[in-house]
Parts: structure tokens; C-alpha cells; sequence
């Protein structure tokens, strides 16, 4: 049996070219974690529901997660115990800094506790949203193991991240 990989994106949902959109659709048996709004995202909904998909998995999955999504994921680890393999982690955002754009809900305080699964943080050097020592941080906080991506924005489509090799390299690892 294969291990189930759950697509969980952040605001707005991941475009067509993005890496997560390209890596569902060459891989059918990945699923998106599909949220009721990415405009407004109220992390109550959005922990709800990543529960509620990582359960109905079947077995352990590995979790792939952008931006507002890793903190979606850090949430519902620190709501209890859940079937999880291994979290790839990309550019997790500061919520709590005072000059993040007020498009969520509920986000902030980032959970700091040990992730009881192994994960990887990938963090980018000029990620408009998370300052590099945060997101440093939060690897160390959570027990992830840290990739620097460099220069790499927010390893979104719009900074010119449609396929991402080094990113199927890293979901390679978590899924052995």
C-alpha cells in the first residue's frame, strides 16, 4: 500500500502552476485538503478540516504543506495525537508579525511545540512573508530538519516555482 500524501495549501489556494497543483495532477493519488474560503481563512475551519482529511487517510499520510497551511498543520499537531507520517513544511509565514496582512483568522500564536512526526521546513532567504531566522525558528521549535532554498520568495508560481525538483526530493525522503 502507498502512503497517502495530503496537498495542503495556504491563502488562496495554489494555482494551476504551482508546484502542488502540478504534483496532484502527476500523482492521482495525491488529495488537496480543500478548505470552505482561501480568501478568509479562520484557522478553527481549517484545522476542522485537515483533521478531519488526515483521519479519513486510512493510515499514516505525509502531509505537504505552503505558506498558511504549515501553520494549519502545526495547529492541529497541537490539538492531539493524529495519524501522521512526516510534514514537508514550506515557507510557513509569520502571523504573528504586526505588519502581516489581516487575512486570517485565529493563526496567531504559531503553536511552538515538538512535532511528534519527522519534517522538514523549507525556507527561503527573501520570503516576503517570513523573515528566514523566523522560520529558522520555528524548524528548531517544531524539531524539523531545515533547507535552505535560498533566494527562492515564497516557492509559490508567482516566483517562478511551477515544478520543484528539490521539493520532490524532500516528499521522497518523508515517504520512505
Amino acid at each position: 500500500m502507498t502512503t497517502p500524501v495530503l496537498i495542503v495549501p495556504g491563502w488562496g489556494d495554489s494555482g494551476p502552476k504551482h508546484w502542488q497543483s502540478l504534483w496532484e495532477q502527476a500523482n492521482p493519488g495525491f488529495r488537496r485538503v480543500v478548505q470552505r474560503d482561501w480568501q478568509y481563512p479562520i484557522r478553527t475551519e481549517w484545522v476542522e478540516t485537515l483533521t478531519r482529511e488526515i483521519r479519513a487517510a486510512g493510515r499514516p499520510a505525509v502531509v505537504v504543506a505552503h505558506s498558511l497551511g504549515c501553520v494549519a498543520v502545526a495547529h492541529c499537531a497541537s490539538a492531539g495525537a493524529l495519524p501522521i507520517q512526516g510534514a514537508l513544511l514550506v515557507t510557513p509565514p509569520d502571523v504573528e508579525d504586526p505588519d502581516f496582512p489581516p487575512l486570517s483568522e485565529g493563526f496567531a500564536p504559531i503553536p511552538r511545540a515538538r512535532l511528534a512526526f519527522p519534517s522538514i521546513v523549507v525556507a527561503s532567504r527573501n520570503d516576503p512573508f517570513t523573515d528566514f531566522g523566523r522560520a529558522r525558528g520555528l524548524a528548531d521549535a517544531w524539531g524539523s530538519r531545515f533547507v535552505d532554498a535560498g533566494n527562492s520568495g515564497h516557492l509559490n508560481a508567482d516566483a517562478g516555482f511551477g515544478p520543484w525538483p528539490l521539493g520532490e526530493t524532500l516528499l521522497a525522503e518523508l515517504l520512505r
